[in-house]
């Protein structure tokens, strides 16, 4: 696919987000060391995790810690360059017939798109190469669907973890109530673990299932652009046609970008 495109925003604002509590409770007069309490570390994340992970297939659990790397880069192509890419082979193809398409298939990286072509090269009938693309994008959704909803599912159960810890807490603060100078410690410890759980849900989980889903709808109208390209392109629609009818993906901003692009290579080209 593409070139990398490296996007930190989501680890940048889940850092913020983090730094943002720890300055909040040093303004409250707090104690960092207060903070860090291992017994409810081990029950807010470790619980929530594990019940998470006991929600998926054995082979989903790979698919869904590969997922994480979506949110720092990925390799895809932006639809405008996609769109002149279509464009680009559906002009070869008019000029020198859609078998010689397979001289180009070297140079397609996305894998969408050279199965497409492949298709159409092999002589697919136009509703077979539509429903293998249509199965490989439902196979797309399923598997990011997947990914996405474990960290919803996560973020789901963080604060009602955070509740069964500081209960445990507070269940041994009280065992030791004979203790007045242990119990105002004890109580404040407890209650750690439910700042943990509401942090770990609000501020890292649901963040990343809202990230991966944004990834996905855009990975999806991709390939569905592929798809409505692959299609024009082998029913023999005129290059001109075929951008115009892929540039309904396209919001008008860029839509009238890519115009402008295009007019400006025509002139040239007619000027030279």
């Amino acid at each position: 696919m593409g070139a990398i495109r490296i996007d930190p925003t989501t680890l940048l604002g889940i850092f913020a987000a983090l730094s943002f509590v720890v300055v909040g409770f040093i303004l409250k007069d707090g104690h960092l060391s207060s903070l860090i309490v291992p017994a409810a570390m081990a029950v807010v994340f470790g619980c929530t995790l594990s019940a998470s992970i006991a929600t998926l297939r054995k082979v989903d659990i790979s698919d869904v810690f590969r997922s994480l790397r979506m949110l720092v880069h990925h390799r895809a192509k932006s639809p405008t360059e996609m769109i002149e890419e279509i464009v680009s082979l559906a002009e070869k193809a008019r000029r020198e017939g859609l078998l010689y398409l397979e001289n180009y298939l070297e140079g397609v990286d996305d894998l969408f798109l050279r199965k497409g072509l492949q298709l159409v090269i092999d002589g697919a009938e136009p509703e077979v190469v539509k429903g293998v693309l249509e199965t490989e994008l439902y196979a797309l959704e399923e598997r990011h669907r997947v990914a996405h909803e474990f960290f919803e599912t996560a973020g789901s159960f963080a604060p009602t973890m955070g509740i069964a810890g500081a209960i445990m807490g507070l269940i041994v603060a009280l065992g030791n109530i004979q203790e007045p100078d242990k119990l105002g410690p004890a109580i404040a410890s407890a209650f750690v673990a439910t700042l943990y759980g509401v942090v770990f849900a609000y501020c890292i989980c649901f963040p990343i299932a809202t990230k991966l889903k944004t990834l996905t709808a855009k990975e999806v109208m991709l390939r569905q652009l592929v798809r409505e390209g692959v299609i024009a392109l082998q029913s023999g629609n005129n290059p001109i046609i075929i951008r115009e009818r892929l540039n309904a993906f396209l919001n008008p901003n860029t839509r009238a970008s890519s115009k402008k692009n295009v007019e400006e290579e025509e002139t040239r080209e007619a000027a030279g």
